[in-house]
């Protein structure tokens, strides 16, 4: 297959290129390296089935041709990283909905038969959920004052209806996965995300950073485990009449563990004499910051579509995560 992947050179990005090298496919890249990394692509790009393009989305020239040709195309390109995304608000709106309506318009001039997978996130659930798990059909509330992440799930969220509307309206072959705290190999710290960062701390001997009292619940997946649920979802028909085509899917691990309890894991995996340090929000995030305390995905769908488990446990991504780094320096933290 052809494979197209916009943020082909950030975390998820690059495990999906790698994920699709392997196989024997054809992989062309698309990223401005603001968050992605040319470190990650290091490898693939010596490959012959593989093609790197270093452009700003929304300008590229190219885009025409490659999605003209496609068999598959991932749409990862957006603004991420709970850091990013505080202080870039205008950016976020600018990358994450503009970028998706000129991919989707453009799939859909070219008459596209590609499956697509416009990449959403668990951030549309908004911060005044109140079920234990969160599901696809949950009724969405956000407090446009409140929360410093609105503008992203607000957005993601417009990527949705943007999928589904060309779904509907243009017969494209759209896929909507809604991720949960994926974490894996390529992933930094330098944004936000929480594993990478703790894992350089520890090595490093410093205190693990825990923003707030710590008592905040989420819900980690392993990007092999999420890759492997959108290959699944990808080969289910598509078409306008489909039981995907313009629907959200939660993609995602249900197990549940608290931030403490992360971070003396990692303390203890990693052998550390790391103290834990506690950051208010404010301090971390600025003011006005309303933390979502518990994020779970109902995966129901997931499984009855694709009879989807995971493999990866919590201890062994960080485990493998501590193996990588320490042999070939792929963690980074700011």
């Amino acid at each position: 297959m052809n494979i197209l992947i916009t943020g082909g050179a950030g975390f998820i990005g690059t495990n999906l290129a790698e994920f699709h090298i392997n196989r024997g496919d054809t992989v062309v890249a698309v990223d401005d390296l603001s968050t992605g990394s040319l470190n990650n692509i290091s490898e693939l790009v010596e490959h012959e089935g593989f093609t790197f393009f270093e452009a700003d989305f929304l300008k590229w020239n190219r885009l025409t041709e490659e999605v003209a040709k496609a068999d598959r195309i991932y749409h990862l390109a957006a603004v991420v990283g709970m850091f990013r995304v505080i202080q870039e608000p205008t950016t976020v709106i600018r990358v994450n909905v503009c970028g998706t309506e000129r991919l989707l318009e453009t799939a859909a001039n070219c008459k596209s038969k590609a499956q697509i997978i416009v990449a959403s996130s668990s951030s549309v659930y908004g911060h005044k959920h109140h079920s234990k798990d969160l599901r696809e059909d949950n009724d969405l509330t956000y407090s446009p004052e409140e929360g410093g992440l609105t503008g992203y799930a607000l957005s993601k969220l417009v990527n949705e209806v943007q999928a589904r509307a060309y779904c509907h309206e243009h017969g494209l072959r759209v896929i909507i996965p809604r991720f949960f705290n994926v974490v894996g190999p390529h992933q930094t710290g330098t944004y936000g995300f929480v594993i990478p960062r703790f894992i350089q701390q520890a090595l490093a001997g410093q205190p693990l950073t825990v923003f707030g009292d710590g008592n905040q619940i989420r819900s980690f997946c392993d990007v092999r485990d999420m890759i492997k649920s959108l290959d699944q979802l990808a080969k289910i028909g598509t078409g306008p009449d489909s039981s995907v085509c313009g629907k959200a899917i939660n993609v995602g691990n249900t197990r549940e563990i608290r931030i403490i309890d992360l971070a003396k894991m990692v303390i203890a995996r990693t052998g550390s004499s790391s103290e834990i340090m506690f950051v208010p929000f404010d301090e971390a995030y600025g003011e006005h910051f309303d933390q979502i305390t518990q994020r779970k995905p109902n995966v129901d769908k997931l499984k009855h579509l694709t009879g989807f488990t995971p493999e990866w446990t919590l201890e062994e991504t960080i485990d493998d995560l501590l193996k990588k780094n320490l042999t070939g320096g792929i963690l980074q933290c700011a």
